[in-house]
């Protein structure tokens, strides 16, 4: 039986491995187009292997919104048939249209539409619902038509789930994928998994329960060009902070998960005790609800303009506008790596995070920035202060940042997963050469043995005999549907609850009116003008109805969940058996 790849060779990452030149690569990632560190690490991978004639070809879902969104770039090694790009329909998450829930697909259409068949490697950028979907199909072939996979865990679903999902179902969500993961990632053909921090090995290992011999540690690089401290505008601080405040920073997606509490918290608290700060948040969110109730936090802070909201920032004006201020603040918890923080260490601005997470092992504390205990508040707000009481402490952490984050780069992690990539594709090879390969056709008319009992009805007996032959992969493609469903219809009823919330606040002043019509009765009529008075009950009956329509938006959304049903019915009818 296969196994992890175990410790690397000594090979230098300074140099491409020439081996994995004209090798088929199928990269399946869950973003791909709409700017996050996700998307950034993938996008800088693509063209790293591309442009050294690795022959890549990206799989990943739609992208809604089709805005804030980038293309790799072409290379002159490497021709155009091989700059595919193949993208799958699925549902948009409500809180971020930039992600969705990829319908389930075979993975041998994914061959048959990338390279004719088979790839040499499979690549998972943060597998979730794609990737979850391709190591489920991939154990089920034999282990001589295994492809190997390399594994990224960029994402902690686990973590995510704690917090969107409420109280038990958050802590059942949590667990869920936990063992969904360890299940998937423990299999032979997962020979390697990048993890970015050591929060994440632990979860990885102690959680999740994956084999520690297949895990490899995988830093980010950044881009010191762009990332730089010669991008500072004093035009664009002066207009932030015409009266000289200390500039406090922040760059992510507007969503709760990113904790925007706890820093709604510290800027409260700083405004308290009278310290001259000016907060830019650059970032936002497609769902203008769930990016309504980020602001909302800041309150009287944004009244008082002492909190900035710039919205999505790209290219050279998001690098200025991370040159241009004076501290970092990083208050999400939930970060496997924190893409962010080293992009402002390479623009020389010092770093204020929570301990958690991957920012725990980017910054050096007392050196590059501060560590603050995740929950200290009162901590964290010291740290601000302090930072913003000494401009030659400042200085001092902001040329520690930029050294210490040009050492990270991109070139260097991009051979390292290369290497990676080329071993596991020449030691695949080393065993199927070692034994012989044949091919065995096997039919059959019966149940399957170990699971026949479970299939009382002769019709699905042999439907699941004739089009799946393994009973296991039903089971595993169900266990698949059956939490895809569960997010589906959470993912429905939150939609349904943002509209109604958004609605609220105007259907009770209606309604306010409404009552008030009906309790002066005739007297308080004869005292409004008719036609006004027709107006009003008109205008409140009207959009009264509109928003009852509205809210069958969240119908049409349990429809199209009943649709997505049916075409998994039709998928395991198709797949035909993965050996």
């Amino acid at each position: 039986m296969a196994t992890a790849i175990g410790p690397l060779p000594p090979h230098h990452i300074s140099v491409f491995p020439n081996g994995l030149r004209g090798r088929r690569i199928l990269l399946c990632t869950e973003s791909f187009g709409p700017v996050n560190g996700v998307s950034r690490t993938t996008l800088m991978l693509v063209n790293h292997l591309r442009s050294h004639g690795a022959l890549v070809a990206v799989v990943a879902p739609d992208n809604h919104t089709k805005v804030n969104t980038f293309t790799p770039v072409g290379t002159d090694d490497v021709g155009a048939t091989y700059m595919q790009e193949v993208r799958l329909t699925g549902y948009p998450l409500p809180f971020n249209p930039e992600l969705s829930i990829v319908y389930p697909v075979r993975l041998s259409a994914l061959y048959q539409r990338t390279f004719g068949g088979p790839p040499d490697l499979i690549y998972l950028a943060s597998p979730a619902s794609l990737g979850f979907q391709v190591m489920l199909q991939l154990r089920k072939h034999s282990a001589e038509s295994q492809v190997p996979i390399i594994s990224n865990f960029q994402t902690d679903l686990a973590g995510y789930c704690k917090i969107l999902f409420p109280g038990v179902l958050g802590s059942f969500a949590s667990w869920m994928f936990a063992r969904t993961q360890g299940y998937l990632f423990s299999h032979p053909s997962v020979k390697t998994i990048f993890y970015p921090s050591t929060f994440v090995r632990r979860y990885l290992e102690g959680v999740a329960g994956v084999q520690g011999e297949k895990l490899d540690i995988l830093r980010r690089g950044v881009s010191t060009e762009g990332f730089n401290p010669a991008r500072r505008s004093e035009a664009l601080r002066k207009k932030w902070a015409p009266n000289g405040e200390l500039i406090l920073f922040t760059c992510s997606r507007l969503a709760g998960e990113k904790g925007f509490e706890f820093l709604a918290q510290v800027a409260s608290e700083l405004d308290r005790r009278g310290f001259n700060f000016k907060l830019l948040i650059v970032g936002g969110n497609r769902n203008a609800l769930v990016e309504q109730e980020v602001k909302e936090m800041f309150g009287l802070l944004r009244e008082k303009e002492k909190v900035i909201f710039t919205g999505f920032k790209v290219g050279d004006d998001l690098t200025t506008h991370y040159a241009s201020a004076d501290v970092f603040l990083h208050c999400s918890i939930t970060e496997t790596f924190g893409l962010v923080v080293l992009e402002a260490m390479a623009s020389g601005v010092p770093v204020v995070a929570r301990d958690e997470g991957g920012p725990s092992d980017i910054v050096e504390h007392g050196k590059t920035g501060y560590l603050v205990p995740p929950h200290d508040l009162g901590g964290f707000v010291e740290r601000v202060i302090e930072l913003g009481s000494s401009a030659q402490l400042r200085e001092r952490l902001s040329r520690a940042s930029h050294f210490r984050a040009c050492e990270a780069t991109w070139e260097r992690i991009g051979n390292q997963v290369a290497w990676r990539m080329a071993d596991a594709i020449e030691k695949r090879e080393t065993e199927r050469a070692g034994r012989k390969l044949t091919i065995t056709t096997t039919t059959s008319n019966a149940g399957v043995p170990i699971y026949g009992w479970l299939f009382m009805s002769g019709a699905l007996r042999r439907l699941v005999v004739s089009g799946i032959v393994d009973a296991k992969l039903v089971i595993g493609l169900c266990t698949i549907l059956g939490i895809w469903v569960g997010v589906g219809v959470y993912l429905a009823v939150t939609k349904v609850g943002h509209l109604v919330k958004a609605l609220m606040p105007r259907m009770s002043a209606r309604m306010r009116l409404l009552l008030q019509m009906v309790r002066t009765g005739a007297g308080a009529a004869d005292k409004v003008p008719p036609e006004h008075g027709h107006k009003s009950l008109f205008f409140f009956v009207f959009l009264s109805v509109a928003q009852l329509l509205a809210l069958t938006r969240g119908f049409w959304t349990l429809v199209t969940g009943g649709l997505a049903l049916r075409r998994v019915r039709l998928v395991l009818r198709d797949i035909q058996g993965c050996s």
